[in-house]
């Protein structure tokens, strides 16, 4: 389990908001990668602010940070098929 993050909110109407650049901070990625997962659905979409400005509700936020900070275990079987691809080139390299 990853643990919580503490972010620095913007209220808006009472209720709490985390900008899509500090979450892409915090995660150290960049905006273009959350915007790829969001369109993935890997990540909740969040809301636009003033037509212009991304922000994830809290919960939103966390979920999306949680995903950010997975860890997988890797997938011997598909690894095999990939090295395939890489060892197949150099038997044929000359």
């Amino acid at each position: 389990m990853s643990e919580q993050p503490d972010f620095e909110y913007l209220e808006i109407g009472g209720a709490k908001y985390v900008s899509a650049s500090l979450l892409a901070n915090r995660l150290g990625v960049s905006r273009q990668t959350l915007w790829r997962w969001r369109t993935a659905g890997k990540i909740p979409a969040g809301h636009l602010y003033r037509s212009r400005q991304l922000i994830f509700t809290v919960a939103e936020a966390v979920d999306a940070y949680a995903y950010g900070t997975r860890i997988e275990p890797a997938d011997t079987l598909a690894n095999a098929d990939q090295m395939a691809l890489f060892t197949a080139r150099k038997r044929g390299a000359k």
